[in-house]
């Protein structure tokens, strides 16, 4: 992963500037794994058969690990994960995990927008799979510099 800057800074930001890019592997094991330590133990996300039998092309992750995955990069690069003030995404691909290669989910992360006076840097995300994007709208706002409580 690349980061522009182990502190952020709000004044040293312009809009388009790259913060953050990662790459994600995940396997048949990260799913199962995941599945234990959320509690979703939908077959859909472990059993060909399952994926299949919904219509499903094959297993596939689970939305909220891709989730996950597309916003940790954006902690790391703002040093705490308190900074992160909201974040949102809309699930529009699924993440097919091959049985054999499994998959690897990439993001990207830029500065969107900044509101110098809130001192926050909303960061846009594209997460893609197989060079399409799977999270659309997805966005974290962070909070960089002091700001009123009441304009989080």
């Amino acid at each position: 992963m690349s980061i522009i800057s182990a502190t952020p800074c709000l004044e040293d930001l312009v809009v388009g500037a790259v913060v953050a890019e990662a790459s994600f592997p995940l396997t048949r094991d990260s799913l199962v794994r995941y599945a234990g330590a959320s509690g979703d133990f939908n077959p859909i996300h472990y059993r060909d058969d399952a994926a299949v039998s919904v219509g499903l092309p094959g297993v596939l992750a689970h939305g909220m690990l891709t989730m996950g995955f597309a916003v940790q990069p954006v902690v790391d690069w703002a040093g705490d994960p308190g900074r992160i003030v909201d974040y949102q995404v809309r699930f529009t691909r699924p993440v097919l995990i091959d049985p054999a290669d499994g998959a690897v989910v990439t993001l990207v992360a830029k500065v969107g927008a900044i509101d110098a006076d809130a001192g926050i840097v909303r960061i846009d995300l594209t997460a893609t799979f197989n060079e399409t994007t799977v999270l659309g709208k997805a966005q974290a706002r962070v909070r960089l510099a002091a700001a009123p409580l009441s304009e989080a």
